[in-house]
């Protein structure tokens, strides 16, 4: 019914597989090491218990370190304040990483985690 290739073909392809799931479960999943991920968990509590370092309104000058394509397709720059993240709106195409620029606070996520603001003029 089955030839002996097919039969060895078989049992290779299994021992890869579950070879491949031991090492998955051993290194603690498919994105980093448990201790990787139990660091991100505890900055992300701390992130939650402090009090953001901007006020709505408030007016900063802020250097941007990334830029993210928000879900309505909108490029937004992302900045820091003491390690807090801004994300910037309405940021001309021209801007790049490193560059400062002038932002109002608008708003914050639900957390209170990271804020939102509106980009006013370049620094």
């Amino acid at each position: 019914m089955f030839s002996a290739s097919s039969f060895v073909i078989g049992t290779v392809v299994l021992v890869v597989l579950f070879a491949g799931i031991a090492r998955r479960l051993r290194s603690g999943g498919a994105s980093g090491t448990g201790s990787d991920r139990e660091r991100s968990a505890e900055r992300h509590r701390e992130a939650q218990r402090r009090e953001p370092p901007v006020d709505l309104g408030e007016t900063r000058r802020v250097a941007i370190t990334d830029f993210s394509e928000h879900h309505s397709g909108e490029r937004h720059a992302v900045c820091k304040v003491e390690g807090f993240v801004v994300f910037v709106e309405d940021v001309p195409r021209d801007l790049a990483e490193g560059d400062v620029i002038v932002a109002e606070i608008r708003s914050f996520n639900r957390g209170h985690t990271s804020a939102t603001a509106a980009f006013l003029e370049r620094a």
